[in-house]
């Protein structure tokens, strides 16, 4: 008898702490706390590039989860930006 191992893919926890952080600090940001939205935005995106960097094996998927997560975090960062820049002017 041999042993065989499922080849499904599993999605890659990285990818969705990624998403989860990344829209999390979209909120931060909204709520009226800019710094703590950038730190949660700078988390969102090494997490996103760790979980695409895993993607890249067969067995994970989330690779385009992570891009999103990137691009939200980018995105995010930039509002973040924003939004200190704005309370140090007024």
């Amino acid at each position: 008898m041999a042993i065989t191992h499922a080849t499904e893919q599993r999605a890659s926890t990285a990818a969705t702490v990624a998403i989860i952080s990344a829209i999390g600090g979209i909120i931060l940001i909204f709520s009226g706390h800019p710094f703590w939205g950038m730190v949660v935005e700078l988390a969102a995106i090494c997490i996103g590039v760790v979980g695409l960097v895993m993607a890249a094996s067969p067995r994970v998927s989330g690779g385009i989860l992570s891009v999103v997560a990137i691009v939200i975090g980018l995105l995010g960062l930039g509002m973040s930006l924003f939004g200190i820049v704005g309370a140090m002017l007024t």
